[in-house]
């Protein structure tokens, strides 16, 4: 099988820490990312959960926000914008761009 050069940057003393564990567990870095990019491929996924920490606000939280926005968004949304419309100002609050209120 052919082979190709994956190069990836990575900060240098988080390279020493992986290069040392990878010779603990026997193998080099880079088939560690050999038997990385093997296992996402056979389970077409990443094998390992990637999450970010706890905003604080709990999923029912978040709904009653949500039902409240929708609630007022029927009595005060004007009438006649169009998906499209719809969309790009989601995005522009989404992304702090524009005069989103």
């Amino acid at each position: 099988m052919a082979q190709a050069t994956f190069s990836v940057r990575m900060d240098e003393n988080l390279k020493q820490q992986f290069d040392s564990l990878c010779a603990d567990f026997g193998m080099t870095a880079s088939t560690a990312i050999n038997v990385f990019a093997r296992a996402v491929v056979r389970e077409r996924k990443i094998p390992f959960e990637i999450s970010s920490p706890k905003s604080g606000v709990t999923r029912e939280q978040a709904m009653r926000a949500f039902l409240a926005l929708r609630s007022q968004a029927k009595k005060d949304f004007p009438q006649g914008m169009s998906l499209d419309e719809i969309n790009e100002e989601i995005r522009k609050a989404r992304y702090g761009e524009g005069d989103a209120e």
